[in-house]
């Protein structure tokens, strides 16, 4: 099973390691630094997901946010890149690549060597002040790798001990019983890690309270959650940065609402695969006009395009939030006068893509190229031009070496501050208090308004519903790896991708709300008849 995967260990200049000579359990887990290394290893696993193109391909898409761009038959930068299946649901199967070696081995890899450090722990000579700490941490990543697993499957495998050679026999535990143990081992963490760190990417009581409100969530115990991000909102440091763009500046990433991130290293031979995100969602500009491609507009892969009702959810008269996530205009680098349009002139600008409709006579009286709604998507919302569209810029990185350099070292983002709030409005909202749920939505709100619109971007109690936290979690945090498990989380995946995303809708089904048991672990097992694949598949 996927659970047999090595131990890694990878650099990071933050969470310090410490590698002994040996290979197995046995020898280095048992001694202080070795369990310390074995602890930073279960840290590691995020970042073959987040920052990655394969887990914005399982996170955003099959969404209401996104969709296609180019063509379904686009090939990743892995060579192998599953995009119809994911985007659109037509065709997923149980042999999806990134199904099978992102989300199931991965996670199973993480909770093997978590088991392996709760093992040994006990008897490695740890301080018992430390021993606690990094039991607690150890059990929050566990429950972490574990909540991925059954939001994406469902009944799942439930192993809370190594395994330690072949198995081929496997249960799939309930929902129920996996959220028990996650439970149990968050409520452990949130005993026991400490309150802050100075080793940046590390769980802190914080984080684990914040976690505990989402699970609470999904798990329908509404005050529990309340409780809990009431708590993180209320008793420790974290604020809301006043200017939203600040978040996206890259000398800027380490700041008062970043609750917890996947650390990349500026020494990009230490990241093991660094942050791709910048790429994923930018359109084809360098083939226009006036235009190249260079370091400060950013490396375009042209994967993922929004779909219109995102960009549609954004009311930029009063809301910063568009401007400072999406980019609409570029400006010409072409320092080759005949490789530009007449009357242009580096710095002028070359290309503006707009959400709304554009005069012919606007037209007409530019000499940069124009993509408008119109140009690019249908009435119905389906594209029309998967090349050129409004991109995000949240994650540009105008610190990367060269233009054909493809690795970033901004950090993934794994909790905000300001997802806080929203987790508090959706259980305030569930317990029926409208008006509360509201006065958390405008503290985001009121930080997200242009300087003199802070009134215009209220909302009454009367307004918000399920699917205006969820619209605001779009406006907030879009592209930043939440959204499918947002939607699966309330139970609207199908209803709004069915209503939003044109190019899914005619494929997606109820049972899309899982993900296909990997093909490979279905053939591994010999106890078939009681592991089986997820309805539908």
């Amino acid at each position: 099973m996927a659970g047999l995967m090595s131990l890694l260990f990878s650099c990071q200049s933050q969470l310090r390691e410490y590698n002994p000579g040996g290979s197995t359990a046995e020898n280095l887990f048992t001694t202080p630094e070795g369990i310390e290394a074995g602890v930073n290893g279960v840290y590691t696993y995020n970042r073959f997901f987040y920052g990655k193109e394969e887990g914005h391909g399982l996170l955003e898409m099959g969404s209401d946010l996104w969709t296609n761009a180019v063509n379904n038959g686009n090939t990743g930068s892995n060579g192998n890149f599953p995009q119809p299946s994911l985007m659109n649901y037509q065709g997923l199967i149980a042999d999806n690549p990134w199904v099978r070696s992102r989300m199931w081995q991965q996670n199973y890899a993480a909770i093997n060597l978590a088991n392996s450090v709760l093992k040994y722990l006990p008897d490695a000579g740890v301080t018992p002040v430390r021993l606690a700490e990094l039991e607690g941490e150890t059990r929050f990543l566990r429950a972490w790798h574990y909540w991925h697993l059954v939001e994406s499957f469902g009944p799942v495998p439930l192993n809370l001990e190594p395994t330690d050679g072949i198995v081929t026999t496997a249960t799939r535990a309930s929902v129920d019983q996996v959220y028990e143990q996650i439970l149990a081992d968050l409520q452990f963490a949130v005993t026991t890690v400490p309150v802050t760190t100075t080793d940046y990417g590390r769980v802190t009581r914080p984080v684990a309270e914040a976690f505990l409100a989402k699970i609470h969530l999904t798990r329908g115990n509404n005050r529990e959650a309340s409780n809990y991000a009431t708590k993180v909102l209320r008793g420790y440091s974290y604020r809301l940065l006043t200017n939203y763009a600040e978040l996206w500046n890259m000398s800027n990433q380490r700041n008062s609402e970043v609750m917890w991130a996947v650390n990349y290293s500026t020494n990009l031979a230490f990241n093991a695969g660094s942050n791709v995100s910048h790429t994923l969602y930018l359109m084809e500009y360098n083939t226009l006009p006036g235009m190249r491609r260079d370091v400060a507009n950013g490396f375009p892969n042209v994967r993922y395009m929004p779909t219109l009702f995102l960009l549609n959810l954004f009311n930029e008269q009063n809301d910063a939030r568009y401007n400072a996530s999406f980019k609409s205009a570029w400006f010409s680098n072409e320092p080759d006068a005949s490789r530009r349009p007449a009357g242009m002139n580096v710095g002028d600008t070359a290309v503006f893509v707009s959400k709304n409709a554009v005069s012919a006579a606007f037209r007409q009286s530019r000499n940069y190229r124009i993509y408008d709604v119109n140009d690019v998507y249908q009435t119905n919302g389906t594209p029309k031009d998967r090349f050129h569209y409004v991109s995000l810029r949240k994650f540009d990185d105008p610190t990367r070496a060269s233009e054909t350099e493809t690795q970033s070292s901004r950090d993934a983002c794994l909790m905000r501050f300001s997802e806080v709030y929203l987790l508090a409005a959706e259980a305030q909202l569930k317990l029926g208090r409208a008006d509360s749920a509201a006065y958390y939505l405008n503290q985001v709100r009121t930080r997200a308004a242009l300087p003199g619109r802070q009134s215009q971007m209220q909302v009454t109690a009367a307004e918000v519903t399920l699917d205006f936290i969820l619209d605001e979690r779009a406006r907030e945090l879009a592209g930043e790896q939440f959204r499918w498990f947002d939607l699966k989380r309330t139970g609207k995946l199908v209803e709004r991708v069915r209503k939003y995303n044109p190019d899914a809708a005619p494929y997606i089904q109820n049972f899309h709300v899982l993900r296909p048991i990997p093909q490979s672990e279905l053939d591994a097992v010999t106890n078939k008849g009681d592991f089986r694949q997820n309805e539908g598949y």
